[in-house]
């Protein structure tokens, strides 16, 4: 497993805090609870798991603290979108995915309002799925609460084989790192 890992810390502190645990090298089994489009145009709920996401294929995730805050909604999203066709007809891939700790509605109006194309949201509004991948933060000093740290990682029929981390990662962290995270940075480690 490929890990670029940007952190401030030294070594000593990062085993001495449990925010290091292990990266995993499988995505969590979790259950998201999302709302989808039927024929009629109305949404409903439907429980998506990880393996009818992440099974069989090879997919590129990438995650951020918040649907509508400005470097998700100005950068990483768009770019991610712009640039997702190198992503899936140049180097392979199945799928990109956006999660985020947001609910079901807010994803879905994030996606609308940003007419995603190539881009599929997963809302982990219950947190499940981005602690069981090491990644959970608290964000109290901006009224966030428990977010997500800003990573991407390549999948492969489940298994993690890169990682890409911002480097900072801490509760209630002053800045938003947004360097290792970026589509340029990754389509350029590929």
């Amino acid at each position: 497993m490929k890990a670029i890992i940007n952190c401030a810390r030294n070594e000593r502190e990062m085993y001495e805090d449990t925010r290091w645990r292990a990266l995993p090298t499988h995505v969590p089994s979790t259950v998201f609870n999302t709302r989808v489009e039927n024929y009629k145009g109305e949404f409903e709920w439907e429980e998506v798991s990880t393996w009818d996401l992440f099974g069989g294929r090879r997919v590129l995730l990438f995650s951020l603290p918040g649907a509508f805050t400005p470097t998700c909604s100005t950068y990483q999203l768009p770019d991610f979108e712009r640039l997702a066709p190198e992503f899936l007809n140049e180097h392979g891939f199945d799928a990109i995915y956006c999660v985020s700790v947001n609910d079901s509605f807010v994803m879905n109006k994030w996606a609308q309002e940003n007419k995603l194309e190539n881009i599929e949201v997963i809302p982990d509004g219950s947190h499940k799925f981005t602690d069981g991948m090491n990644m959970l933060v608290d964000k109290d000093n901006l009224g966030f609460g428990p977010r997500s740290w800003r990573y991407a990682c390549v999948i492969d029929n489940g298994e993690i084989t890169d990682w890409f981390i911002e480097e900072g990662k801490e509760d209630n962290c002053e800045e938003d790192p947004y360097h290792y995270t970026s589509p340029e940075f990754i389509l350029a480690s590929l």
